[in-house]
């Protein structure tokens, strides 16, 4: 586990609008305020990438991700039977959901991390926040502070260091609609 002033000290950038390098299950990720758009453009710029591609929200609890999605029952069941874990879904979005983390669409990937930095980061800022893995598209994903430090640098507002979950791939995304895989984990 990261030492508390850290992770305290990368839940503050978060919530005045920064961008933080974490560890989640797989890779380092970068993560905002989904609510922050100059932050969510900031990592979009940084990653290279459409905005129109939208974000995933990545959270410690169900809770902090209710804000931004409208799941149907049956929807809801199939990801509270994967989380916490490295599974993302694809669900419905709420009216709330940015179009900046949807990328304009009426649905929004979201998962509930059981990764154990992860999870502290999203509790110690309070929030839901945005999870994309740190790298510029096309790029390999960074594996560790040192390599965000020697790729991303300049991009980001603080790294978090810690170990990443060991898992090889990205998590899996499924379609909570239909339960379908859209890219295997």
């Amino acid at each position: 586990m990261v030492p508390s002033g850290p992770l305290r000290y990368a839940a503050r950038v978060i919530q005045a609008g920064g961008v933080v390098a974490y560890p989640t299950e797989s890779v380092f990720g970068l993560g905002c305020d989904p609510l922050e758009l100059p932050a969510v453009e900031r990592i979009i710029n940084c990653k290279g990438r459409s905005a129109a591609a939208g974000l995933i929200l990545l959270a410690d609890d169900y809770s902090r991700l209710r804000p931004f999605i409208e799941p149907g029952e049956q929807e809801e069941a199939r990801m509270l039977a994967t989380w916490p874990g490295p599974v993302t879904w694809v669900c419905t979005a709420s009216a709330a959901a940015p179009p900046w983390i949807t990328g304009g669409r009426a649905t929004v990937a979201v998962r509930v991390t059981g990764h154990e930095i992860s999870a502290a980061l999203c509790r110690a800022a309070g929030m839901a926040i945005v999870s994309t893995s740190a790298n510029r598209s096309g790029r390999p994903p960074c594996r560790s502070a040192v390599q965000v430090r020697r790729r991303l640098f300049r991009d980001v507002d603080y790294i978090l260091a810690g170990r990443t979950g060991g898992r090889r791939r990205p998590s899996e995304i499924r379609d909570a609609r239909t339960g379908d895989i859209l890219r295997a984990g």
